[in-house]
């Protein structure tokens, strides 16, 4: 399975970015799928996360300001972020629960979003 993410790029502080991950591979169907980001010196975070039944959860920091949501039979999760701020500035992962026999957890490459001020 692979997950391949895209979207990212540079922003100027109040605009909108979309990115997308979609999945390839065996894969019998998807548990939760999220989005997930890194800034330099920083730990990984959660941003948001959406199950397979649409529940979606969101950081305080981006609730309101980002959507994610899938599309289940493209295998892709989006996140749509709007009114950024540069301290959204980031790497964005994205990672699927993907089932094939069990369920476990897939992680995408990674997209830069930057925004400037």
């Amino acid at each position: 399975v692979q997950l391949q993410a895209s979207g990212g790029g540079l922003v100027q502080a109040g605009g909108s970015l979309r990115l997308s991950c979609a999945a390839s591979g065996l894969i019998a169907g998807i548990n939760d799928m999220g989005w997930y980001r890194q800034a330099p010196g920083k730990q990984r975070e959660m941003v948001a996360i959406v199950t397979s039944s649409g529940t979606t959860n969101y950081a305080e920091s981006v609730k309101g300001r980002f959507t994610i949501s899938r599309d289940n039979a493209k295998r892709t999760v989006y996140l749509q972020m709007n009114s950024l701020k540069p301290e959204d500035t980031a790497v964005y992962y994205c990672r699927m629960n993907v089932r094939f026999m069990s369920a476990r957890d897939y992680w995408g490459q990674g997209t830069q979003v930057t925004v400037s001020s």
